[in-house]
């Protein structure tokens, strides 16, 4: 004998998939996958999902990164989660938030002190005390930007960083990036990438 239900019950389960629960914030969120490219400058590295600044070279461009497509409006969230597994280095660029023409430039960047403290480059300000970031530790970051309105950073799902967005056009990176007063060497992995819109 045939199950009709089952028959009804998985159009509706198929139909909820583009609806996603994000870690933080109000909802309802809509998840989405956006296209990216790999930059590899210097001596940065990229496989898969590993990040590797292999020199200790205090000047020039030395990044390894994923950047993400352009958006235009409405409010993005960016997920994921990274594992420092080496780093001799410090100050180094983890995730950013990066406003785009007319006026392009880093708008937040997330970076790392050796030893484990996360900081907003812009500013100074501590994100997430040491040891948080420490080598061999799992970190989840969320950062959710709405054009003309706001930029919030969460560690492990707690808020702690919010500042104005001016309007305009946005895209997100993530990776490892030697800000202006770092220098590798050092490796991160990033996993559970995710991205939610609204």
């Amino acid at each position: 004998m045939s199950k009709p239900h089952m028959l009804v019950a998985l159009p509706l389960a198929l139909g909820l998939t583009s609806l996603a629960h994000a870690q933080v914030g109000s909802g309802p969120w809509t998840s989405y996958s956006p296209s990216f490219s790999v930059q590899e400058r210097g001596c940065g590295d990229v496989s898969d999902l590993t990040f590797k600044l292999t020199c200790s070279t205090a000047s020039g461009d030395q990044r390894a990164e994923r950047r993400y497509a352009t958006y235009t409006s409405g409010t993005r969230q960016f997920q994921g989660s990274f594992r420092i597994t080496s780093l001799s280095g410090s100050r180094i660029s983890l995730k950013q938030t990066f406003k785009d023409e007319p006026s392009a430039g880093p708008f937040f960047m997330l970076a790392v002190e050796k030893g484990g403290r996360l900081y907003a480059v812009h500013g100074g300000n501590t994100i997430a005390s040491a040891p948080t970031a420490a080598v061999g530790s799992t970190v989840r970051v969320n950062t959710i930007n709405r054009s003309g309105g706001s930029h919030q950073t969460y560690i492990n799902g707690s808020l702690k960083h919010t500042v104005s967005t001016p309007s305009g056009n946005y895209y997100d990176k993530f990776g490892f990036y030697r800000t202006s007063s770092g220098a590798g060497p050092g490796t991160v992995v990033w996993s559970s990438i995710k991205f939610w819109r609204k």
